[in-house]
């Protein structure tokens, strides 16, 4: 897949919550595209909507409307027992807080997260090495996530998210523990495996922050329910 194909193509997709006089409706016909190795920021107000869509891309949540497409995946109205092969072949999470395990290695924790999806034990080890290397942090693979700083164990928590060879990561505020120093390591790295290009990986990140959301390849705003903005004119301008 070159860098320039269309990676998820998001089409109308509606959620609401509630029913009657108290329903709520979050997403009111979201369209958006996603192309191979691009780092895309997901802005907007706070209950705009951003965490739902994410979930439901992720496959998480069902839409009450519209489609999802990824690879030969299509998906979006579908429940979350129906896309558990797309989440374990395709989809890697990143959040706020590390979801380490404290008692075993960094190492460990990537590996293990590659057990749960079906690798042998001699394979999980080997992709396991292989992310933590890619992610810069394979000289602390035999410490606890005690022995991490923040920024340490978030890179752990990136190599957890793309070792079994996800092309999509989805990151909700991935650096929303971090210091300022730290958070913009995480987008450098953000973009260096993005814009790998043996092996380019997708990221769509939600955050806050603006500073950190302009240095990704493009930004998409979330308001009243829909994709207001996108500067996608200037997605692919060489940096």
């Amino acid at each position: 897949m070159g860098k320039h194909d269309s990676l998820l193509k998001v089409s109308n997709l509606t959620r609401g919550f509630g029913s009657g006089e108290t329903r709520l409706e979050v997403l009111k016909g979201v369209d958006f595209e996603i192309k191979s190795g691009e780092l895309v920021a997901l802005m907007g107000p706070s209950g705009s909507g951003k965490s739902t869509l994410l979930n439901i891309v992720g496959g998480l949540l069902e839409a009450d409307g519209g489609s999802i497409s990824m690879n030969d995946f299509r998906y979006g109205m579908d429940s979350p027992s129906k896309v558990v092969e797309l989440r374990r072949k395709h989809i890697g999470w990143i959040f706020q807080d590390f979801h380490l395990l404290d008692h075993i290695t960094a190492l460990g924790n990537v590996a293990f997260s590659l057990d749960l999806s079906g690798f042998s034990a001699e394979e999980s080890e080997k992709r396991a090495t292989d992310s933590l290397k890619r992610t810069g942090i394979f000289d602390r693979a035999e410490h606890k996530p005690d022995e991490l700083s923040g920024g340490q164990s978030q890179r752990v928590a990136i190599a957890r998210a793309i070792s079994g060879q996800k092309n999509l990561i989805l990151a909700d505020e991935p650096t929303g523990n971090l210091d300022l120093s730290s958070a913009e390591d995480i987008l450098e790295l953000f973009k260096e495996l993005c814009h790998d290009k043996k092996n380019p990986i997708s990221i769509l990140m939600v955050t806050h922050d603006p500073h950190l959301a302009s240095k990704a390849d493009r930004m998409l705003l979330i308001k009243e329910g829909k994709v207001v903005a996108s500067n996608v004119d200037t997605a692919w301008e060489d940096k």
